[in-house]
């Protein structure tokens, strides 16, 4: 009895091995969007933060992540946290955060318009801290 419980706790043991949850998978960028600018967004105002690919300098930007929201009122700085597979990462490429603000018709108000890169590395979570938009004319 004594052998057959030894028996069946080592094989608990090894099935426990077996399933151990893999290293996480995904990475999160994040960090925030804010403006100089002293101008309350419209309560109808969208919110994209991208994360792409622009490795490729004669061709569109690959999307990784998206995220979309409305502003619901709430007025800047804006949180953002982009998710990605590790295995979707190409060490050779280049990679990049951008952001805008548009109303609800489409109409363009606030971008970033320089290069947010992010560099791909060990950590699970990488952030951008304060990205900086500025107002379309």
């Amino acid at each position: 009895m004594v052998r057959t419980i030894v028996l069946g706790l080592s094989a608990l043991a090894l099935t426990a091995c077996a399933t151990t949850v893999p290293a996480d998978r995904t990475v999160a960028v994040t960090g925030s969007i804010a403006y100089r600018e002293r101008i309350a967004l419209p309560p109808t105002a969208q919110i994209e933060v991208r994360l792409d690919d622009v490795s490729l300098a004669d061709a569109p930007a690959r999307n990784m992540a998206t995220q979309s929201f409305a502003a619901e009122g709430k007025q800047v700085p804006f949180a953002f946290s982009l998710t990605v597979d590790r295995a979707d990462i190409d060490p050779r490429h280049s990679y990049a955060v951008a952001a805008r603000i548009t109303d609800a018709d489409g109409t363009l108000l606030f971008i970033t318009d320089t290069r947010n890169s992010v560099a791909f590395d060990e950590r699970s979570v990488i952030d951008l801290g304060l990205l900086k938009l500025v107002k379309t004319n």
